[in-house]
């Protein structure tokens, strides 16, 4: 036999067995995928069904998909009444967010709140696979299972999880497809177009994606090893870092006050300035002020390391970290607290972005002589860190019989939500704003009364965003003394009708709690 015909028969005898390792391996990472959208579903569905989900935000989201759904713009009374909009307020005037579109035609299959929380469920664990391709790439097989797993049991992706529905939904998975694709652009098997597309796919996700994309085009610039740097990538490289802050800038200032929003609804940094470039010149001029803020109160740096914790603190030695840097300061800069810790939904933005610098650092690091073990020691680490930060996350409420058992609250919500005639327009308490989303207008029950036919108040609970019973209570006071007739009272829900109550949905939103 020639040498080249002894090489045809090893081919042909190889060729099977890459085939099978190849399914088995796409095997293994659909179970993962598969696996991790039915934990998310059930935890979500978990909390609807025991009345755990609120209002804001799944009603939000819940309002704007549905329309959407009917070939309107996504209007969401609830959000608009509440934040001083008015009744025919678009969420693309809160949040550039048009990807939620794409789930418009669900609501045709089945109209109802939970189709969101499945939606959700699959997109997040959905960047497994891109995350899977990504990480065998740069780090081999062991890693890349290492990281879907870490991935998927992630407090981030937990506390988007446990926050009903966000259009972070999106952000992971878009994020993973976005590095597989620069990945495999750079190992020259992909295309730079597709890495384009990734990063304009991105920017639909949220206003403020076009500062990641800032980071991505600081990569794009630098030099990489073992490859020289084309004319494509540099024109790259200056679209994302020039064009993505441009684009942020252009949705802020101008896409959400078309829709009816305010430019200046979120700005959080009055502590630097008045607008974006005075802030910048006070980061400049004042850069020790700055870092003081960033890391202060300790909320903010402990939600760092938090976050560092998870990619096993080697996103600190790759250029990756520059993707991440911009969204977290967006959050640790400002004036809000919301942002700061690690609850919600708001690191799930960046759980996918840390993990591939880790990824990358841990490659970097494994290229060195003395360190050819530190991949596998990183898996690891990053496994371990996920399994040890289970139980306070929200995975961690699976495991709780607390948080299935059926209680007499429950009961009486369920009885007091089944008193709301469908098409009814109904002030509701929070809580109980989800589960008649589907065949009513809801609105808030909030400080401000807007004379719906129908309320359905909570006078022992403390309910957003009243500032405690006593003002609940007043509320419940105000309405019967205003022609308003309790309907039903269970556990201290109480049902309140009144079939010539004149809606008024123009008010201004109350001033917050202790304010004048």
């Amino acid at each position: 036999m020639t040498s080249s015909g002894a090489a045809t028969a090893v081919s042909d005898a190889v060729a099977p067995a890459r085939r099978t390792t190849g399914s088995a391996h796409r095997v293994a990472v659909a179970a993962i995928v598969v696996a991790a959208a039915l934990c998310y579903s059930v935890l979500a569905l978990n909390r609807f069904r025991t009345w755990r989900s609120a209002t804001y935000d799944l009603v939000i989201f819940d309002q704007a998909v549905r329309s959407y759904a009917h070939g309107h713009l996504p209007v969401a009374i609830v959000k608009g009444v509440h934040n001083g909009f008015g009744p025919h307020f678009s969420v693309l005037g809160d949040h550039v967010s048009p990807l939620l579109v794409l789930l418009a035609p669900l609501y045709l299959v089945y109209d109802d709140p939970r189709t969101l929380l499945v939606a959700q469920a699959v997109l997040l664990a959905g960047a497994v696979v891109p995350l899977w391709r990504f990480t065998h790439r740069e780090l081999g097989v062991t890693a890349a299972y290492g990281v879907a797993v870490a991935y998927a049991l992630s407090w981030p992706v937990a506390g988007a999880v446990g926050f009903d529905f966000h259009e972070v939904a999106f952000a992971p998975l878009l994020f993973a497809v976005l590095f597989d694709q620069l990945s495999a652009y750079r190992h020259g098997c992909g295309r730079r177009r597709h890495v384009a597309l990734a990063c304009a796919a991105l920017l639909l996700v949220k206003e403020d994606m076009g500062l990641a994309l800032a980071g991505v085009g600081v990569c794009l610039l630098l030099p990489q090893r073992g490859r020289p740097r084309q004319r494509g990538d540099v024109l790259l490289g200056l679209g994302c870092l020039l064009g993505g802050p441009a684009y942020t800038v252009l949705a802020t200032q101008v896409v959400i006050p078309a829709f009816g929003g305010r430019s200046d609804y979120y700005w959080s940094y009055d502590h630097f300035g008045p607008t974006v470039p005075a802030v910048l010149w006070h980061v400049v001029s004042q850069p020790g002020d700055a870092l003081y803020t960033f890391f202060n109160p300790a909320t903010k740096t402990h939600t760092m390391l938090m976050l560092l914790a998870v990619a096993g603190l080697t996103p600190l030695v790759s250029p990756y970290l520059a993707v991440t840097l911009p969204l977290i300061a967006e959050r640790m800069l400002s004036e809000s607290p919301g942002w700061w810790d690690t609850g919600a939904h708001y690191n799930a933005f960046v759980v996918v972005p840390l993990l591939c610098a880790g990824v990358d650092g841990a490659a970097r690091l494994a290229r060195h002589r003395r360190m050819r073990r530190s991949g596998t020691v990183w898996t690891a680490v990053v496994v371990v860190a996920a399994v040890l930060a289970l139980p306070g996350s929200a995975f961690g409420q699976l495991a709780r019989p607390s948080q299935w058992r059926w209680t007499d609250d429950m009961r009486a919500m369920e009885h007091a939500a089944a008193q709301v005639p469908d098409g009814a327009l109904v002030e509701t308490a929070s809580s109980l704003g989800p589960r008649l989303s589907s065949r009513t207008q809801v609105l808030l029950w909030d400080r401000i009364p807007r004379w719906a036919p129908w309320v359905v108040a909570d006078v022992a609970r403390p309910q957003f965003p009243f500032c405690g019973l006593d003002d609940q209570r007043a509320r419940v006071d105000l309405l019967q003394g205003s022609g308003y007739r309790v309907v039903f009272r269970e556990r201290d829900f109480v049902v309140l009708h009144n079939p010539d109550a004149v809606p008024r949905l123009t008010a201004p939103p109350a001033p917050p709690c202790g304010g004048s």
